[in-house]
C-alpha cells in the first residue's frame, strides 16, 4: 500500500504534491509555510520529482505564475500562508473566475496587525467568498490525502474550480507524526493526467480571462455557483474511492464522531478536532453524551447536513479560531444559519486566536457551559474564552 514515515504536515502535503505529479511548482517562502516549499524543493534536487519549479519575487506572483502555467494546461501548484495569502488576494478571483484548477495549500497563521506568526484561521476564512474550494485538514496525513484528494476535485470536468486545502500554522505544519506515503502506481491508479479544453493553445486559438459587460456577468457567477453544487457531490465520492484504494477516508464535507445519542456537540474546523476527539472519549467514560461534528468542507458549505440536524442536539458548540468584528465567529454564522433551529441552544466559543492554545481544560469547560445553557442558565452566543485578562483593566 505504501510506507510509513515520521513527517510534519508541511512534509506531508509536499508528498501529496509529488504523488500528484504537479507540473508546475511557483515558490515564495512565508512562515510557516516555508518549509513546505523547501521539501519540494528537495524532491526535484533528489530526483524524486520532475516539475518545473519557479522561484517568484512574491506570494502574488506565485498566484500569478501558478495560474498561467494552468491556462497553459499544466498541474499546478502554490502555497501561501497570512499576509501572503491576502497579498494573494486580487489573485484569488481571477483563477476561479476562469476556472483554472490550481490547487493551493495554505498554512492556516494570524494576520496583522498585531504581528503574529502562529497559527489561527483568520487568513483563510477572510477569503472564502474568493470561488476556491475551502478544504479543512486535522492531521498530517490528511494534509498529504487532501492535497491528492483536491488535484481529483479541481480537474473534474463538472467542477474545474481551485481547490485551497488548509492546515493549522505550527499546530501541524511543524509538529512530526507517522504518515503513510502511498504507493505512487496507486495514486496514479486514481489521479490520471490532468487534460483540459480550457487552456491556450496555438493551434487552437481562443481568449482567456475575457471582458464580459453587464448582460453576462451574473450567468458566469450561476455557472460558477452550479459547479461548487457539483463539487458537494463529488467531494463526497472522491473521499469514498479514495478510502477504497487507500483505506483511509474522512467522511467527505463533515465528519461525525460518536454523535448518534449525543446531547451536546462540539463543531470544530482543522486540527482541534483532534484534541476534541480525546475529550469526547474521556466524558464518554463518564457517561455524557456528548460528541463532534468536524467540518472539512468550508466552501462548498454543507448546508444541506446542517440543515439535517435541526432538533437533534440539545446544545451545539462551534469552535471559531477567527472572528469576524462587528459579529462573530464566521463558522458559528454558517451553522447556525444553515440549521435555523429554535429548539437547539447555541454557543460560540471565540478561542486559539494567534496560536493560542486549545487546551482539554478549555474543551471540557465548553461541554460544560453547553449543559449549562442547555438546562436554561441563559449564556452569551459569543464567548471569548481563555483570556490573560478582561477589557479595560
Amino acid at each position: 500500500m505504501g510506507k510509513k514515515a515520521f513527517l510534519s504536515a508541511n512534509e506531508a502535503a509536499a508528498h501529496g504534491v509529488r504523488l500528484s505529479r504537479a507540473q508546475v511548482v511557483a515558490a515564495y517562502p512565508i512562515t510557516p509555510q516555508t518549509t513546505l516549499v523547501e521539501k519540494l524543493a528537495d524532491f526535484l534536487a533528489n530526483g524524486e520529482a520532475d516539475f518545473n519549479y519557479m522561484m517568484v519575487e512574491s506570494e502574488h506572483s506565485a498566484l500569478a505564475a501558478a495560474h498561467g502555467a494552468s491556462m497553459m494546461g499544466a498541474r499546478a501548484f502554490t502555497a501561501s500562508s497570512s499576509q501572503g495569502l491576502l497579498y494573494m488576494c486580487e489573485m484569488l478571483p481571477y483563477v476561479s473566475g476562469a476556472r483554472h484548477p490550481v490547487v493551493m495549500v495554505d498554512i492556516n497563521r494570524a494576520t496583522a496587525t498585531p504581528w503574529n506568526i502562529y497559527g489561527d484561521q483568520r487568513d483563510a476564512l477572510a477569503m472564502r467568498d474568493s470561488g476556491w474550494i475551502m478544504i479543512f485538514v486535522e492531521s498530517g496525513q490528511e494534509a498529504l490525502d487532501a492535497v491528492i484528494q483536491a488535484y481529483k476535485l479541481a480537474e473534474d470536468a463538472g467542477v474545474m474550480t481551485p481547490v485551497m486545502v488548509n492546515l493549522d500554522g505550527f499546530t501541524l505544519s511543524h509538529t512530526y507524526d507517522l504518515v503513510e506515503i502511498p504507493d505512487q502506481g496507486l495514486v496514479d491508479e486514481f489521479l490520471p493526467p490532468f487534460t483540459t479544453t480550457n487552456r491556450m493553445d496555438m493551434n487552437d486559438p481562443k481568449a482567456l480571462c475575457d471582458i464580459v459587460g453587464p448582460n453576462f456577468h451574473t450567468e458566469v457567477r450561476v455557472m460558477q455557483q452550479e459547479a461548487f453544487e457539483v463539487a458537494k457531490r463529488k467531494i463526497v465520492e472522491i473521499d469514498a474511492e479514495y478510502g477504497k484504494i487507500f483505506g483511509r477516508s474522512y467522511g467527505g464535507l463533515v465528519e461525525e464522531y460518536k454523535t448518534d445519542d449525543a446531547e451536546h456537540v462540539l463543531v470544530a474546523l482543522g486540527s482541534v478536532a483532534g484534541t476534541v476527539r480525546v475529550c469526547v472519549d474521556a466524558l464518554r467514560e463518564k457517561g455524557e453524551k456528548v460528541g463532534m461534528i468536524k467540518v472539512r468542507s468550508v466552501r462548498p458549505f454543507p448546508k444541506e447536513y446542517f440543515a439535517s440536524l435541526r432538533g437533534k442536539f440539545k446544545s451545539m458548540g462551534i469552535i471559531s479560531k477567527d472572528i469576524s468584528f462587528g459579529y462573530e465567529g464566521t463558522l458559528f454564522t454558517e451553522v447556525k444559519a444553515a440549521m435555523s433551529c429554535p429548539t437547539t441552544k447555541f454557543i460560540n466559543y471565540i478561542a486559539g486566536l494567534g496560536g493560542r492554545d486549545i487546551s482539554k481544560a478549555l474543551l471540557f469547560e465548553m461541554f460544560d457551559k453547553l449543559k449549562q445553557n442547555a438546562s436554561g442558565k441563559e449564556m452569551d452566543e459569543v464567548q471569548f474564552l481563555g483570556l490573560r485578562w478582561e477589557y479595560g483593566n
